[in-house]
């Protein structure tokens, strides 16, 4: 026990040393909440269970170790203190009981696992180290068969098999009717109880230097975990010389964790639309390669020499992600694969080495406010044509401040929904505005590029504007922009009411403002978009809508919180697609051709109409299919 305990705590020192000369972050906050998600994520498997095959054999071998712990307890229990037993809380009679019907359990999980690593063989599954599996399941098997053998033996010697110990009690029958002798029953049962007990401290050993020591980690790594989006990605603290992560060392204590944490599962590889796209991406050989990395960089004696981005982590790689954040929703352990990447951007970004589109996409930015370069005087002139003037938000005061956008000002492919967006505020009486010239990017994809100074220019001249108006509510059709405004913008102090078109035109139907015809019944399929779903939990708004609008709702296999990116999130829309394999975009509109029935793609962000009308022309599927705009879909009474 003092050599089996001396190494492993010797192994945790080791692994756990860069964690705690790691720089702070306060994940301190709010422990209520913390605890609440910890049992739901833990103690429900709430995540695990997406996954359905996987989520049930974890369960299983979770369940049945936690049940064990007794067993445990009465084998190292009375090789301390002979007589040592659990009788007195009914560790012959109830628990008995429960602990073989849960070590069947996970000799049943065991063999799930062994058929999904063996014979099912998922893609996830490939960039794993094959051989930790294989000695975990080598080393649970010796727990729970030797416990087993152990139990059997030892009934099988009293003559007496008891009847609260069904599987145990089936093995001592047939030891009893097998001819042993005596002492050979005797000498197994002893080897039976060395083989558990040196078996559980093998495993105590092996624990610190394999990726199963989530089984110690993955509770923290939870508990800590960032509770709203604002936390997710912090801004670079005040005064730091430079404003991303460039060595290991530079990661704080919670992404260091995070690299400890990792089970090497693959979900966030099986969820990331960059890898399904052929890119040079997978979340979870990010974090892979970067836990290797510090484990290595802690046993140098000139630690901290290498620079990530580069020498560890490809530039190519870093760039391929959309921030669709999909690894992070996915990850049972709640890591943050997403959040280390821009933090890596931002020292690429820093060194100035971008590929040519990017480079004048954040040139524009800077120079004229938006990703195209288009003047500010032009932002509001698809309001030309109107019937109806919109007010000017910076002169007069309004009760909804729209934020129209980007793309939804200047890109001609959206101007008829952005104008069909203003006609349906105006039928319904809205009071509304806009910032007109004043209006810059909201910086959302500025920020996650990793160009942070960028993006700090772009948020103050926003709330500047913002300052001088009068208003309730701010209203986008952005979902990009409504993150921004809602999310990021926190950490100037202010604090922003913003509501997506699609929540604000089911709040007028179902106040009788809008009088809506429904439409013919036609079915349709609705894309989540990621910034208004994943990152600010909006789903049922848009659906609700489409039911009220009249139409029959058909949701794809990947939907609300599984929604499969468009690809252009992240800056991806400012950078070359050459070395795709498959555009996301057109594999979304396959998922949506093999539906059959539905003959209109409808979305509810200008990104999403741009990428998903590209994919049904590249595709050649317009006959099939058509991409609209939610506000398509609404037709005023009597109109």
């Amino acid at each position: 026990m003092i050599v089996a305990f001396g190494a492993a705590m010797t192994r945790f020192y080791r692994v756990l040393r860069p964690v705690w000369a790691a720089p702070a972050v306060n994940r301190y906050d709010r422990p209520l909440d913390r605890i609440r998600g910890l049992l739901l994520d833990v103690g429900l498997h709430r995540r695990l269970l997406k996954v359905r095959f996987s989520g049930i054999l974890h369960a299983l071998m979770f369940t049945g170790f936690i049940v064990l712990l007794s067993a445990t307890l009465q084998s190292f229990g009375e090789g301390f203190f002979p007589g040592f037993s659990l009788a007195a809380i009914g560790g012959d009679t109830w628990l008995a009981t429960l602990q073989e019907v849960f070590a069947l359990g996970i000799i049943v999980a065991l063999a799930m696992a062994i058929f999904q690593r063996a014979i099912l063989r998922p893609k996830r599954f490939v960039t794993s180290k094959k051989s930790d599996a294989w000695i975990i399941y080598a080393l649970v098997t010796a727990v729970v068969v030797s416990l087993l053998m152990d139990l059997a033996l030892r009934q099988a010697i009293s003559g007496h098999p008891s009847g609260w110990r069904p599987v145990s009690s089936f093995l001592a029958q047939l030891v009893m009717q097998s001819g042993l002798s005596p002492d050979a029953v005797r000498l197994a049962q002893g080897v039976s109880y060395w083989v558990h007990i040196l078996s559980i401290l093998a495993f105590l050993v092996y624990i610190p230097g394999s990726k199963h020591r989530h089984i110690f980690t993955a509770i923290p790594n939870i508990y800590f975990r960032a509770l709203d989006r604002a936390s997710e990605l912090p801004p670079p603290p005040p005064g730091a010389a430079a404003s991303g992560v460039s060595k290991i060392g530079d990661f704080n204590w919670k992404h260091k964790l995070d690299l400890l944490s990792c089970t090497e599962c693959g979900r966030c590889e099986a969820a990331c639309p960059a890898n399904h796209a052929g890119l040079p991406l997978s979340p979870k050989l990010i974090v892979m390669d970067l836990r290797d990395h510090m484990f290595e960089d802690a046993g140098r004696t000139d630690r901290g020499g290498t620079n990530l981005v580069g020498d560890v982590i490809s530039q190519q790689t870093l760039f391929a992600c959309t921030t669709c954040r999909a690894c992070m929703d996915v990850c049972p352990v709640r890591i943050e694969p997403m959040t280390k990447i821009i933090e890596m951007r931002r020292t690429a970004v820093e060194a100035g080495n971008l590929e040519p589109m990017l480079q004048e996409a954040l040139g524009n930015f800077q120079r004229t406010g938006n990703s195209m370069g288009k003047p500010a005087r032009q932002r509001a002139r698809w309001t030309q044509g109107l019937p109806f003037k919109i007010k000017d938000a910076r002169k007069e005061p309004v009760d909804i401040l729209w934020f129209v956008g980007d793309h939804a000002s200047y890109d001609p492919r959206l101007l008829a929904a952005t104008r069909n967006v203003a006609s349906l505020l105006n039928a319904a009486g809205v009071d509304f505005g806009l910032l007109y010239e004043a209006e810059q990017n909201a910086g959302n994809d500025v920020r996650r590029i990793g160009e942070e100074g960028g993006f700090e220019t772009l948020a103050r001249a926003n709330i500047e504007a913002l300052t001088g108006c009068e208003y309730r509510r701010i209203l986008t059709t952005d979902p990009h922009t409504l993150n921004a405004l809602r999310n990021d913008y926190l950490q100037f102090g202010v604090t922003y009411n913003v509501v997506h078109y699609t929540e604000l035109l089911l709040e007028l139907i179902e106040a009788g403002q809008l009088s809506v015809t429904p439409g013919n019944g036609e079915t349709v399929t609705y894309h989540d978009p990621c910034y208004l779903g994943r990152y600010n939990g909006v789903f049922d708004a848009p659906r609700e809508l489409i039911r009220k609008s009249g139409y029959r709702l058909r949701d794809m296999a990947r939907c609300r919180e599984n929604s499969f990116c468009c690809g252009a999130g992240g800056g991806r829309i400012w950078m070359s697609d050459s070395d795709i394999k498959e555009r996301p975009s057109e594999n979304r509109i396959k998922e949506a051709l093999a539906l059959g029935d539905a003959r209109s793609f409808i979305v509810a962000c200008p990104k999403d109409m741009i990428m998903y009308s590209a994919a049904v022309q590249s595709l050649g599927a317009a006959d099939k299919i058509s991409v609209k705009d939610i506000s398509e879909l609404i037709q005023l009474a009597g109109t």
